[in-house]
């Protein structure tokens, strides 16, 4: 099957699937509230966390290239019952990520008719719901809209915005406006004496994840032992660029205690136009980021769904959670999925801020993300070892020994990360220690019974319990 695979990707290709998968501008005020030092920090992020994953996801896709990503990886390793939690995260990664994503929405459309609507948390909590629920419906309707939505969405949300962000940074600085940070050798590095100094870092692990997602194209790469370590580097550097860039661009403008996790970029975008006499085109930028975030969730609100049905119609689900449409799209488990979300979305409510909500869904969303990565890295040693004998079109340098410290500087980082995650940040006032962290408890928790208690509660034959053996 490997060598019929025609190979077709070319080295500007996989960069380009590389920067459409992780580069997303709802992540940039998390990085601003670090200022200068953020840059600092992106490098750590890069070198400890993006490169591990790239390397390493490169050489357990051309090795087992079966459609499944984690899953397969992991089932190999692992077996079948570990195989399957793993998927089950990283849909669950996704749940909490919706009204994340959706709440920049209604905050940025909000700049479009009423600024102050954004920090009003009924309105997130009624916008949230009604874009989730919008964005399912279009999606059951079939692939074709939903890659045209995601198309559209992409081109309007991203490169465009990004890069008004980005010249409207530089002009600033060039121009002698005056800076909100300080640019010095000693703002580079951030302040390490306090663990709660690191805690957002670990929200900046989102803006690097997710490059195991292009892994599944590894097969039909013109040579993949060149271009794949060099699509890595290069779409990193442009990754962290891109992402520096737009990061220091808001924290030039917006002062770190005034930075919103939600509607920074639009304050930034705010301040700049104004500076300019260009503040009428405000309310055209918001609509077309609005737009454009929209599109991206469009993309993730239908592939984790239909991974974890192709688990799912292997019996690692009950017989009512593999029901499709006419359209083959997986109704039940985006119906289940809506609900999720909808319980998720009332966090809104009992939050003190939109910012602290953000930011608490996002902590949830990052957990998951952790606990997948960790099961990945990991598998791969445990295949280097048990599974040597498997081609792979791509090798992490070093052999057995790369593997280990690829994969174990990975595993490291992640786990770091994971404990971090558990403390409130200083920047962000997200209540109680007690809540805050009992909430991410009890999330994980939940979220890791709930395969056991799906499984058991289906009471057909047909239905294989992984979980049971």
């Amino acid at each position: 099957m490997t060598e019929r695979t025609p190979r077709v990707i070319s080295l500007f290709l996989l960069v380009m699937i590389n920067i459409s998968a992780i580069c997303s501008i709802r992540n940039w005020p998390l990085a601003a509230a670090y200022e200068f030092s953020s840059l600092f920090l992106m490098f750590m992020v890069c070198l400890f966390f993006f490169l591990p994953i790239a390397f390493v996801s490169a050489e357990l896709a051309t090795g087992w290239p079966e459609s499944g990503g984690v899953f397969v990886w992991i089932k190999e390793a692992f077996g079948h019952q570990m195989g399957f939690l793993s998927i089950w995260y990283l849909w669950l990664t996704n749940i909490p990520w919706y009204p994340t994503l959706l709440s920049f929405i209604a905050g940025t459309a909000a700049f479009a008719f009423y600024p102050p609507l954004a920090n009003d948390k009924t309105y997130m909590l009624v916008m949230i719901l009604t874009l989730f629920w919008l964005a399912t419906f279009l999606n059951l309707k079939g692939m074709k809209l939903s890659s045209q939505i995601s198309t559209f969405g992409v081109i309007f949300g991203t490169i465009i915005p990004g890069m008004i962000i980005i010249l409207l940074g530089i002009t600033w600085l060039l121009c002698n406006h005056p800076l909100q940070m300080e640019l010095s050798r000693r703002a580079f590095f951030p302040d390490l004496s306090s663990l709660n100094q690191l805690v957002l870092a670990t929200g900046m692990l989102t803006s690097f994840a997710g490059i195991e997602m292009s892994a599944v194209h590894a097969q039909e790469v013109i040579n993949p032992q060149k271009n794949y370590p060099r699509a890595i580097f290069l779409s990193g550097a442009l990754i962290f660029f891109i992402s520096a860039l737009g990061s220091l661009s808001i924290a030039m403008v917006i002062p770190t205690e005034k930075i919103s996790f939600v509607s920074g970029v639009l304050d930034t975008i705010t301040l700049f136009l104004g500076a300019y006499k260009l503040s009428a085109f405000v309310p055209l930028i918001a609509i077309a980021i609005a737009i454009g975030a929209f599109g991206q969730m469009s993309t993730w609100i239908i592939g984790p769904s239909r991974g974890l049905l192709a688990a799912a119609k292997e019996g690692d689900l009950p017989i009512y959670l593999q029901g499709t449409n006419k359209k083959e799209m997986p109704l039940a488990l985006m119906l289940l999925q809506g609900i999720i979300v909808t319980f998720l979305s009332l966090v809104f409510l009992l939050m003190p801020s939109v910012s602290s909500s953000f930011w608490l869904l996002t902590s949830l969303t990052t957990q998951f993300y952790l606990l997948m990565y960790m099961m990945m890295f990991a598998a791969a040693i445990r295949l280097k070892f048990y599974k040597a004998d498997v081609p792979r079109s791509f090798v992490v340098p070093g052999g057995k020994v790369g593997m280990c410290l690829c994969a174990g500087i990975g595993f490291f980082t992640s786990f770091c990360a994971f404990l971090l995650g558990f403390i409130p940040p200083k920047h962000v006032d997200v209540g109680s220690d007690f809540f805050y962290t009992g909430f991410l408890l009890s999330g994980i928790l939940l979220g890791s019974l709930t395969p056991k208690l799906l499984v058991y509660s289906a009471q057909m034959p047909s239905t294989k319990n992984v979980f049971s053996k």
